[in-house]
């Protein structure tokens, strides 16, 4: 594990929780990160859209089945090359 693959992020009850950057890609123009929650004993992803708020990027949680679908797809696909 990279360290510089590690990012902490603040829920709204101002709990903290370190993640895994796993990978970042772009589906249909919009960008997304992937990201596995290091305490918790799953190896299961998270989806985060990425998106500019301010002038700052900002990992927006996806809670769509059919969104997360398609992310886990083009992700397959990438590691499939």
């Amino acid at each position: 594990m990279n360290k510089e693959n590690i990012i902490r992020l603040v829920d709204e009850n101002n709990k903290e929780t370190e993640f895994e950057v796993i990978a970042t890609l772009e589906v249909n123009e919009t960008e997304y990160a992937i990201l596995l929650p290091l305490n918790e004993d799953t190896n299961e992803g998270l989806v985060f859209k990425i998106i500019e708020e301010d002038g700052e990027e900002v990992l927006q949680y996806v809670e769509s089945d059919k969104e997360i679908d398609l992310v886990a797809k083009a992700y397959e696909e990438l590691m499939e090359e």
